[in-house]
């Protein structure tokens, strides 16, 4: 079983908004249960002190994988906050820990990016430290990591910026009776973009010899 664990980014959520974990059963193989936990507006914190982490602790089992993305709610100025250089690892660590005393594998992840183009075509860096912070646990634990972070935002400069704006949840003026003035989200994914940003996670994956077994073979089972 992979389990998942994260914010709005990550979580299945109501169209038209998808976060990529929506989309990873269409990556596993035949008999792999994907359970997304993840729910928006949750930091590593309040995602344990919601009592969200709860029931992912109590049925995980040995063999099971992981996947954990924070960071996006982490660095709010309320009850969600942490500190990227203490109480934020501490979260994650203890995310990790209980994994493994379970006999399952933690994979941590950095958070995805943000769109925010600047006039010059580059991204701008909206995660602060948290990156940074996750990278230095795995690095110290040698827990695998995904730096899904890194990945996305190649890709956003990649595209360019009209194009990236096709991931996420976007519509014209008078396109959307939710939205009649238009709206386009520079965190939040459309279906389409949650399969793209999911394939970035599982290529990351496959690099990851533990966590490879759980896919498909190059769109296969």
């Amino acid at each position: 079983m992979i389990w998942i664990i994260g914010d709005s980014t990550v979580e299945d959520n109501k169209p038209p908004f998808r976060g990529w974990g929506w989309a990873m059963p269409g990556f596993t193989r035949e008999g792999v249960t994907v359970r997304n936990e993840a729910l928006s507006g949750r930091s590593s914190r309040s995602f344990r002190e919601d009592g969200l982490f709860e029931p992912v602790e109590r049925e995980m089992a040995a063999g099971d994988l992981l996947l954990i993305q924070f960071g996006h709610n982490d660095e709010k100025d309320d009850e969600r906050h942490t500190d990227p250089d203490s109480t934020f690892p501490e979260q994650l660590r203890r995310y990790c820990d209980a994994a493994l005393e379970k006999g399952a594998q933690p994979v941590l992840m950095t958070p995805v990016s943000r769109r925010f183009f600047v006039g010059d075509g580059s991204l701008l860096y909206t995660h602060g430290e948290y990156p940074r912070a996750i990278r230095k646990l795995a690095e110290e634990t040698g827990i695998p990591l995904i730096d899904l972070k890194q990945m996305s935002r190649e890709l956003y400069m990649s595209l360019g910026e009209q194009k990236a704006e096709e991931l996420f949840v976007h519509f014209s003026p008078g396109e959307n009776a939710d939205y009649p003035d238009g709206y386009s989200d520079k965190t939040h994914f459309n279906a389409y973009g949650a399969k793209v940003i999911c394939e970035l996670v599982v290529n990351g994956m496959r690099g990851i010899p533990v966590c490879a077994p759980f896919l498909k073979d190059n769109g296969k089972d």
